[in-house]
Parts: C-alpha cells; sequence; structure tokens
C-alpha cells in the first residue's frame, strides 16, 4: 500500500525533492505504513518522519551507498553534513530518532542485518519553555465581540474552549458537533494516536458556544450540512492556519503584542490550572500527554513565573 496515497506528505528540503530508487521507496513507504496502521501516528507526525527519512535516504545515493551498506562511518558523514549547513541540535535530535526508528524497523523486517543508528547519541537539544499569557491577557483576548457577527461569535466560541480545555488546534478545528456535550460541560476528544479522553469546560465556553450553535452557525452554514463544529464560510471544517490567523488577529485587537499561537493557550491552560492548585496527573490527562514528564515542563514554568515575582517585588530579592 502507498502511503501517498493517504496523506499528501511535503518534504521541507531541496535535497528531499529528489526521486527515490525503488528500493528506497519500498523500504520507506512500509515504515510510513506501519506508523499509520501500527502506531496510528498523527498525519503531521507522519509527514515529518518521511521528511527526515526522505533527507537521510537522499543523502545516500549521493554516496552511492544501499540499505545495507550505512554503517557507522555513513551516520557520521550524514551528521556532519547536518553539522556544516547550520541544522540545530533539536532538529538533529528529532531526525537521528526519526532515523533510529526507521532502521529498527528494517532490521526486524529482516529488510537488513544490522542497525547503525543503535549506538548513535542524540545531540542535547535543551528544553525550551512553552510561552503562554497572564491570566490578565486571557481575559483581555477573551473579551466578547463589541459586533457580534457571525463568524466573530464562531471565533470567540473556538478561543472560549480551547482556553478551557487546552485542545490542540488540530483536535479544536475537527471537532465533531456531537463531541460537545453542552449539558454536563464535556468535549470528546479523539487525540494523538486515536487515544480519546474526557475533557470538563466551564461556563464561559458553554455560553459562548451555545450562543454559536443557536445563532452563528446556521447564518454561516445557510442551509447547508457539516459534522464538523467550527465551520467556514463554505461550510467546511477549518484549517489550522486559518485558526492560526484568527488568534493572531484576535491579539492584536487585544492590544496583546507577543507573538501568539493556538499553542499559546494551551500552554496558559495547564500552567494556570497548576498554579492554582491542580495536580499534575489530572492536568495530563486534560492535555492527552501520553508521558507526564511533558507535562512536568509546565510545573517548571510555574515556578519561574514565582522566582521572577520573588525578585520584583521581595525588599531582598
Amino acid at each position: 500500500m502507498s502511503t501517498t496515497g493517504v496523506f499528501s506528505f511535503a518534504p521541507q528540503s531541496a535535497i528531499a525533492r529528489k526521486p527515490l530508487p525503488q528500493e528506497f521507496t519500498s523500504a520507506k513507504e512500509l515504515f510510513l505504513h506501519y506508523l499509520i496502521t501500527e502506531k496510528r501516528f498523527a498525519e503531521n507526525t507522519v509527514a515529518a518522519y518521511n521528511a527526515d527519512i526522505h533527507f537521510f535516504l537522499n543523502f545516500l545515493i549521493t554516496k552511492k551507498k544501499k540499505l545495507n551498506q550505512v554503517n557507522s562511518k555513513v551516520v557520521r558523514s550524514f551528521l556532519e553534513l547536518c553539522r556544516s549547513r547550520n541544522i540545530s541540535n533539536r532538529s538533529n535530535a528529532r531526525r537521528i530518532s526519526a532515523l533510529r526508528s526507521f532502521f529498527h524497523f528494517l532490521t526486524a523486517a529482516h529488510i537488513i542485518q544490522d542497525h547503525p543508528f543503535s549506538n548513535i547519541t542524540a545531540p542535547k537539544s535543551g528544553t525550551s519553555l512553552p510561552k503562554g499569557l497572564s491570566v490578565a491577557q486571557v481575559n483581555r483576548l477573551l473579551q466578547p465581540p463589541t459586533i457580534p457577527t457571525p463568524l466573530s461569535q464562531r471565533n470567540h466560541a473556538m478561543l472560549q474552549l480551547l482556553y478551557s480545555t487546552g485542545l490542540r488546534v488540530s483536535e479544536l478545528t475537527s471537532l465533531p458537533v456531537t463531541s460537545c456535550n453542552l449539558s454536563s460541560c464535556f468535549i470528546r476528544v479523539l487525540g494523538k494516536g486515536e487515544k480519546e479522553r474526557l475533557i470538563p469546560f466551564g461556563t464561559p465556553a458553554k455560553d459562548a458556544i451555545e450562543s454559536y450553535l443557536d445563532t452563528a452557525r446556521p447564518m454561516i452554514l445557510k442551509g447547508r450540512r457539516s459534522n464538523t463544529l467550527f465551520i467556514t464560510n463554505r461550510g467546511q471544517g477549518m484549517t489550522r492556519l486559518r485558526f492560526w490567523q484568527i488568534i493572531k488577529e484576535a491579539a492584536r485587537a487585544a492590544g496583546i503584542r507577543e507573538q501568539l499561537s493556538p499553542h499559546s493557550l494551551r500552554h496558559s491552560f495547564a500552567t494556570h490550572l497548576l498554579s492554582h492548585g491542580a495536580d499534575l496527573r489530572s492536568v495530563q490527562l486534560m492535555l492527552g500527554h501520553s508521558d507526564i514528564t511533558t507535562t512536568q515542563i509546565y510545573t517548571q514554568v510555574d515556578r519561574d513565573r514565582l522566582k521572577s515575582l520573588h525578585k520584583k517585588f521581595h525588599p531582598r530579592g
């Protein structure tokens, strides 16, 4: 089965756009098919694996090497190429992780015998702390539209729900109408790896969604039908890029100068919950993190905030 028929991949570099020989194409597509069907990885994750592996396979073409000829010397040469192109440690760490998984799959499938990346250590990329908003900034961002229109009501409902639940933007834009239970104030989300979770939301989000469903959504649909909760003028689901634009427009209108992304509200959701006493395990479940260490980064954000406040206001700070 060809994975290119499932997803439309977009390799990120010039080297990744070169065509591959059949041996490489077959091995790569078998692996990507495994990620889709067995690991149930999200589309964006599979696309990232595709780009990283494609980049490496084209490097092998320049070295006139086959898959079973990849050894530690070839790998070191590849890493040297990445360093010469000033590729960041974070990107190299991600690329090594993808290639380690790829070659582990090839050895398990008996396509090759040796795993050339098994002893390769990824460069330390450091921990970048997520950037969120203060409670005051969120309050400004979530002010109801002064002149309600169907689209402004939709945007307001999306922002309210995003902050109230900490959804990923892909989860928000793909929510079906049936996932939202307004009587119990819970949404049912199918997240990464098709893992399902229930997330509560508050009264402001409930009121905004009810208003949107009662008046704005029917006006946007104009008699058309859609199973998606938040729809565009075309009656279709919204792209992540479009919602990114919406949140930037809302930030400008609220006088927020920081560069915002949909993830900014997800970060704010987590840090505000923890700073008000929520336990880490509950936040992990709501965010849909498979590993609690991913959630623990938000405790560091809160500690940094407390240290900053202490230094600013303590007389001997």
